[in-house]
């Protein structure tokens, strides 16, 4: 995995090959933050990444100054790896070993941009949940964002606050605002 940009564009990062995770393409991240650099200045956002899997796009947030950033991922190899690469880089990252939905339905802190990479294989309803959550425990500033990540074939436009979603390869990010 590369990190496209910001203070270590271009750095390779190789997570260990036993991580039960599926990274954000370069394709569709760069294309992800071609939208966010155009709506943000990331210097002054607070991110919270869920189902953060390697970490790929707290660090991308973190490269590019994000003030501070909260990776959720419910498997320990996940969390050590961001935790490792995080110390290593100086990104004001924290890690939360969590089950996702058990982290939003408790958590009381409210963020600018929340990203959510579930497996591909959730059900529309377990998609949908991570919105309904966010938004019933006002997790997202106002004037924030939650983008989720999902295959080609999940629709999520009936979801609360949707907005709008771009499709890159296989991949869709659906974006949703309060």
């Amino acid at each position: 995995m590369r990190i496209i940009s910001g203070i270590y564009k271009g750095k390779i990062l190789q997570a260990p090959k036993n991580l039960p995770v599926r990274p954000t393409t370069d394709f569709a991240k760069e294309s992800l933050f071609n939208i966010l650099n155009n709506q943000y200045y990331f210097q002054d956002l607070t991110m919270l990444d869920l189902f953060s899997g390697t970490g790929n796009i707290s660090y991308e947030f973190a490269s590019r100054g994000a003030k501070s950033i909260v990776a959720v991922d419910s498997h320990l190899g996940c969390v050590r790896f961001i935790n490792k690469i995080a110390s290593e880089l100086d990104f004001p990252i924290s890690t939360n070993k969590n089950d996702v939905f058990k982290f939003l339905k408790n958590h009381k802190a409210s963020y600018d941009i929340i990203f959510a990479d579930p497996p591909y294989n959730f059900s529309e309803e377990e998609f949908s949940k991570i919105a309904i959550l966010a938004f019933e425990n006002e997790l997202l500033n106002k004037g924030g964002l939650l983008i989720i990540e999902h295959s080609k074939h999940t629709e999520l436009s009936n979801t609360i606050g949707f907005k709008n979603a771009r499709r890159y390869g296989g991949s869709v990010f659906s974006f949703f605002e309060n």
